[in-house]
């Protein structure tokens, strides 16, 4: 009898692992207005949470053309998301369930890594602020791979461990990371918590939809 095939779970970060919205609105709001601008509302801002900041900007810029807006919008944004983590009011919550399906996910041997569009930096804080260290194997983000939805983060998180797409799962909340399933050829789960709605997720990939953390043990383990 063989052995259990090595699995991974890869995790999006900001809608899936933590309620970060009310920061990346306050922190976009920030840059623009510090630019003379127009803030882009929090609808527009919650629809590209998931890019790499460099695109997630251009898309809310009305002046495309204007590379060096966007470069002063995305230092603007760095920087005030420096000054907001220092704040008492900085918050960035692990949604219901996350902690516990995690401790779940590895007592079950079932590998874990996260590919977001969060820096590096960004994506070390919530981690440590949270105590996952533990719980990952990898950390993808745009400070050495291509932002979503192109696939190099799951394809880097998986050369990490050696594991193969048909075991592989993509947890994420928007159609960012469903595509980024898809283009990586491995599984897509979309969780109905985060900032894309359920029709966008199916539309774009996904092969299940959760609506609580825990809904994912039994479509990894099985």
């Amino acid at each position: 009898m063989g052995s259990s095939p090595l699995k991974l779970v890869v995790f999006d970060c900001d809608g899936t692992l933590v309620d970060s919205q009310h920061n990346i609105i306050t922190c976009m709001e920030a840059s623009f207005k510090s630019n003379g601008l127009v803030a882009p509302n929090a609808d527009k801002v919650r629809g590209i949470i998931g890019l790499n900041l460099d695109r997630a900007i251009y898309h809310l810029m009305e002046e495309k053309e204007d590379r060096e807006l966007l470069g002063r919008l995305v230092d603007g944004y760095k920087q005030a998301f420096f000054e907001n983590r220092l704040k008492d009011e900085h918050h960035e919550p692990l949604y219901e369930g996350v902690l516990e399906t995690l401790e779940k996910l590895a007592s079950q041997n079932i590998l874990m890594a996260v590919a977001t569009g969060k820096s590096l930096r960004g994506l070390n804080a919530v981690v440590e602020k949270h105590g996952l260290h533990d719980y990952f194997t990898s950390l993808q983000t745009p400070d050495h791979n291509p932002g979503k939805p192109h696939p190099q983060m799951a394809y880097s998180a998986m050369e990490a461990v050696g594991a193969d797409p048909a075991h592989t799962y993509m947890v994420g909340d928007t159609s960012y990371d469903m595509q980024l399933a898809k283009n990586a050829g491995i599984h897509a789960i979309g969780v109905e918590w985060g900032y894309h709605d359920n029709d966008t997720l199916s539309q774009t990939g996904a092969d299940h939809l959760i609506s609580v953390a825990d809904e994912l043990i039994p479509i990894v383990s099985g």
